[in-house]
């Protein structure tokens, strides 16, 4: 079957249609379908300017040449309304891509019809989960597949038939036409029930046999052994769409339109393929088109005579090729429930068992059988060629081989059990009597034939009638009129089925007692009631209420489907669930589930992820509109679920956040204000699992240095070769993580540092700027309220501040005052300087490595010594206070030596794990020649792309999921490159890095940075920009060595560019530097 459309928000790629109608038979029908046309473009399978309309047919029996004159007559006569016309003009259809897509007559195995017959399909693909209609399969085909690149005319699609395309046709419109008919291939036994195509050597048409003869059907046989099937699919060019638009105000064909019919004028029965497509076929001639009439009403002969004599007329002079479809399958779908269950169920390679279904014990699902929309608990006995659609049902029960059950509830089950059901369709049906909605039910053998007269060769229950008398009870005279004609007493007039009984509703055990033998009660019971035939039952079909079941059936399943997907830590995305259930308000339920396992989950992963979930419903709720879903999360109003979640009461925090929420779903501005809160608080729970990394941290003591001397610590940059964003938390500890990382001199030295010391006062004296004494930020920290914001990332002096508190120098809150904390604990107070030589933004780690030069010096100066890994986990610490959420690359690039892979493992508590990369001899020198970093006068804005990050690593994107494994399996084969020395190898790991970090955060590559590195391309085994992307430093791997001056003069050349340079880099060998100085008179 076809897969759905690709995923994403990409530009619509299919046929832009202009209008869409769906024709069905009865005028009830129509509200039910256009809601779920109207579905369906929520859902961006057909554009979102197309016009619906579902069409309901001029007569019962108009015929699929009627219906289509009509829906052609009403499609024009709604675009003629909207180009501001008063009457109905061909004009409109000059640019018009029109499909029409036929419902067809009455199917007994779906209430809905066959265009809604649910497929055992999933579409992994899909933007929004759904349902895969027969309907659905069919548009995709129509819209990706036949139409694309087709001229505007008018399409129309068959509904009656399961149709396989597995690749999409090559057509040539070129110069086109007339008609043309899409024909797809099937056997010479196939085509003895079924009508084919003739055609010529050129592709045209030549005949159209229906059930031909032998003779006729060889002569179809193509050079594959196969013979054209008439398919269902037709294109008219616009010329052919206006001749017939004009057949709606002149007898005889008028009769077939809404109008002719208002107007007075006799409806008859006109086929599409044998009276529309006939006339233009070339080896049939005038007299013997309009002499093929079947025997009936004189006055129904008269007018199909008239009408094909005016369509001879009007169409001869047309050509009507043909495309067949040598790869492609066609079945159509009869009243045979065999035939039905076999399409439901094999090829079974091409269909999934269980398809948005939640079943308790799958283990009891043979082979071959299918569920579909439907919940089973308990031990539900399901046995091979056997299909359950839309139904809940509890066990202990058995279903044989060869059944269908479609539409029961859980109220059901009941009369199923003790049962051993075999080759039987059971049913439940909605049904209107006297606008009242009714639950029916009914029941037939899978090799009874609707139409087969009783005293023939008729069955019911798979049995002949006479047998099913003899056990039952039953009389003939029960279920048909003693007046019947023979002919007419069949299954399908047959009374069978009781829709209203004087004292209670129907149950399944109304019709299931008809498997048995005489039951008095059961026969009293079901004289009593008031029966219907199964053609009677089709006419009171409540497709309003039926299609309502499936639906909260559909998200009643999907609940299971969340818990299991959450709970199991799947890597399966629940955005398309998401959409599905506020396109169609049903998000109340999937919220309720959401915080249900929030505040159930032992695992703060598992809790943090169902908040995203939330956010993302809250976000789809807002409909795109409101603002965007990145931004502030610190409204007082949610202060009290965000205290819960901060002391580590989820449960209440959860509780507490579902009563706020309920007072920002008003309108799109508050809910995407309201979302931004659930991310906040998802927030709170990533930073309490990667503080779970404090127990790496640990401190040896050491004499401290005199009061007054300073300890200074000077750190590399870094640059990531590869790996980026997998340490990032939560992936990092829910995928795991691998980055290789350089630590580099910037222009010869070490870019970032700090130094702190001791001092008499008890206060914290707080320097920000350059290495060269240029100060940016000076402050002076006497209480504890000076300290209060050094979780605002954006405050003065926020990182210097958080160190303290997280180097437990100063204790916050504390009912201890600053002062005395810092004079009991060491005499006084702080004087603490840092420094970067790199500009804000640069993409270089300067932050985190910074943290780590301030957390060296502070522990240093207070008599503490720290290794070098338990540095990397307190910044990890360090910038979870300060809500930066940052990931662990760029402090072990930047305090790890040279050349080396960073790892986690998928697991709490998160720990970091360091291997130095060897290199072979005199490469590193290699390296530094060949290596150049770029300022692109940029500045790189990262925290809005870790926000976008994490919510797509929330969603469990596809693309995302495979992204983190690609880096990671990227950062070992760069380690390998690494070991080799080859510098084209790191080349391609590093432009293959750039493409995945573009994959990780769309946006990360500005204009002016591609024409850039466009630029430099020819020059450079590979290049990226530094960190997360967005601006910043460049780095480049150039192919020759020593190229600065070279490039200088690519970029000089290259138009839009301002503000960038180059810069010498070389790998630093040593790593981050600690040295303890005594006092001087500038300090």
């Amino acid at each position: 079957m076809q897969p759905g459309p690709p995923a994403g928000m990409e530009p619509w790629q299919g046929v832009d249609w202009t209008v869409i109608v769906l024709t069905c038979q009865y005028k009830h029908s129509v509200y039910a379908f256009q809601k779920e046309l109207e579905v369906r473009q929520k859902r961006e399978q057909v554009p979102r300017r197309t016009i619906l309309l579902t069409v309901e047919d001029p007569e019962a029996q108009v015929g699929s040449g009627g219906a289509t004159l009509n829906a052609l007559l009403v499609a024009a006569e709604h675009l003629s309304a909207q180009a501001g016309y008063t009457v109905v003009t061909s004009d409109v259809l000059h640019s018009a891509r029109i499909l029409i897509m036929h419902m067809g007559r009455d199917f007994p195995f779906d209430d809905c019809g066959r265009a809604f017959t649910c497929l055992p399909l999933v579409d992994p693909t899909a933007r929004v989960e759904s349902l895969t209609c027969n309907l659905d399969v069919l548009l995709y085909i129509m819209t990706h597949k036949l139409g694309r690149g087709s001229p505007p005319g008018v399409w129309v699609c068959s509904t009656d038939m399961i149709l396989s395309i597995p690749t999409s046709p090559e057509v040539c419109w070129d110069d086109f036409r007339g008609a043309r008919v899409f024909s797809l291939p099937g056997s010479v036994t196939y085509a003895q029930d079924h009508g084919v195509y003739l055609t010529d050597s050129q592709g045209l048409v030549c005949n159209i046999f229906y059930r031909g003869s032998e003779v006729q059907i060889q002569q179809c046989v193509r050079p594959d052994g196969k013979v054209p099937l008439v398919s269902g699919i037709v294109f008219f060019s616009v010329e052919i769409a206006e001749r017939l638009l004009a057949t709606h105000v002149s007898p005889p064909l008028d009769a077939c339109t809404y109008m002719g019919l208002d107007s007075g004028a006799q409806p008859f029965q006109l086929s599409l393929f044998f009276d529309i497509l006939l006339c233009m076929a070339r080896d049939v001639n005038h007299e013997s088109f309009l002499a093929e009439m079947g025997q009936g009403d004189m006055d129904q002969t008269r007018g199909q005579r008239n009408a094909r004599a005016v369509l001879w007329k009007e169409l001869r002079d047309q050509p009507l090729s043909l495309a067949y479809i040598p790869d492609g399958t066609y079945e159509y779908m009869t009243s045979s429930a065999s035939a039905h269950l076999r399409s439901l169920t094999l090829p079974r390679h091409l269909f999934a068992q269980i398809v948005h279904s939640q079943v308790e014990k799958p283990q009891f699902l043979e082979a071959g059988c299918s569920v579909v929309n439907s919940l089973l608990e308990g031990e539900v006995r399901l046995g091979p060629g056997s299909v359950i659609q839309h139904c809940q049902l509890q066990g202990p029960i058995h279903i044989g081989p060869g059944c269908l059950l479609l539409g029961l509830d859980r109220a059901s089950s009941s009369a199923l059990r003790g049962l051993a059901l075999h080759d039987v369709i059971l049913q439940g049906h909605h049904i209107q009597l006297q606008n009242t909605s009714v639950r029916v039910f009914t029941l037939i053998g899978r090799r009874d034939d609707w139409q087969s007269p009783a005293l023939g060769k008729g069955t019911y229950l798979n049995v002949p009638w006479t047998e099913f008398f003899q056990r039952t009870g039953i009389r003939d005279g029960d279920i048909w009129d003693t007046d019947a004609p023979p002919g007419e007493r069949c299954l399908l007039t047959a009374r069978l089925f009781p829709v209203f009984f004087a004292s209670r509703s129907p149950d399944p055990q109304d019709v299931l007692w008809l498997l048995g033998s005489r039951g008095g009660d059961s026969l009293q019971a079901w004289r009593a009631a008031w029966r219907m035939s199964w053609k009677q039952v089709q006419l009171h079909l409540d497709q309003v209420a039926t299609l309502a079941s499936r639906r909260t059936l559909f998200f009643q399943q999907a609940q299971g489907k969340v818990r299991r997907v959450l709970e199991g830590r799947q890597d399966q995305s629940l955005l398309p669930l998401i959409r599905a259930a506020t396109h169609e308000g049903c998000h109340g339920l999937l919220l309720t589930t959401l915080d249900q396992v929030a505040a159930q989950a032992e695992d703060p992963g598992v809790a943090a992820r169902a908040l995203a979930c939330v956010a993302d419903v809250l976000g789809c709720m807002a409909g795109g509109r409101g603002g965007l879903r990145s931004g502030p999360a610190a409204n007082q109003e949610w202060a009290l679920a965000f205290q819960h979640l901060e002391r580590g009461d989820v449960a209440r925090g959860v509780e507490e956040l579902a009563r706020e929420r309920t007072k920002w779903l008003g309108r799109p501005a508050l809910l995407v204000r309201a979302a931004r809160h659930y991310e906040g608080a998802e927030q709170i729970l990533i930073r309490q699992a990667v503080m779970s990394a404090c127990r790496f941290v640990t401190t040896e003591p050491v004499e401290p240095p005199p009061r007054g001397h300073w300890v200074v610590v000077e750190c590399p940059a870094r640059v990531d070769f590869s790996g980026g964003w997998s340490d990032t938390p939560p992936i990092t500890y829910e995928h795991g993580g691998a980055v290789v990382d350089l630590a580099v001199l910037v222009d010869g030295r070490r870019p970032i540092g700090a130094r702190a010391r001791r001092i008499t006062q008890p206060e914290l004296r707080l320097s920000i700027g350059t290495r060269v004494g240029e100060v940016f930020t000076e402050l002076v920290c006497q209480s504890l309220e000076d300290l209060q914001d050094y979780c605002q990332p954006h405050a003065p002096g926020a990182l210097l501040k958080a160190a303290f508190i997280c180097a437990q120098i100063v204790q916050l809150p504390s009912p201890e005052s600053l002062q005395t904390q810092l004079h009991h604990g060491f005499g006084g107070g702080f004087e603490l300087h840092t420094w970067s030589d790199l500009p804000h933004g640069s993409g270089l780690g300067t932050s985190s490595i910074l943290a780590g030069a301030v957390l060296a010096a502070l522990h240093r100066a207070v008599g503490r010594a720290v290794d070098t890994h338990a540095l990397i986990h307190a910044v990890l610490h360090l910038e979870q206070m300060l809500t930066t959420g940052g990931g662990w690359q760029d402090q072990v690039g930047g305090l790890v030596p040279g050349i080396k892979i960073g790892r986690s493992r998928p697991q709490l508590p998160l720990k970091v794990e360091v291997e130095e990369i060897s290199v072979p001899t005199d490469f590193i020198q290699t390296l530094n020649e060949h290596l150049l970093l770029v300022y692109t006068g940029k500045t790189r804005l990262a925290r809005n792309l870790l926000q976008d990050v994490l919510r797509n690593w929330y969603a469990r994107l596809p693309a995302v999921v495979d992204n983190a494994q690609a880096l990671m399996r990227n950062a070992e084969e760069c380690a390998q490159a690494f070991s080799q020395g080859s510098l084209p190898l790191l080349g391609r790991c590093l432009s293959r890095y750039w493409g995945q970090k573009k994959c990780m955060a769309p946006g990360c590559e500005p204009q002016a940075v591609r024409r850039m590195m466009d630029a430099l391309k020819p020059y450079v085994h590979g290049q990226s920009l530094a960190g997360a992307g967005g601006g910043g430093f460049l780095y480049l791997l150039t192919k020759e060595p020593r190229q600065k001056e070279v490039l200088e003069g690519v970029l000089a050349k290259t138009e839009g560019l301002e503000n960038y340079s180059i810069h010498l880099v070389e790998v630093d060998t040593q790593g981050f530097s600690l040295q303890l100085l005594a006092s001087d008179t500038s300090a």
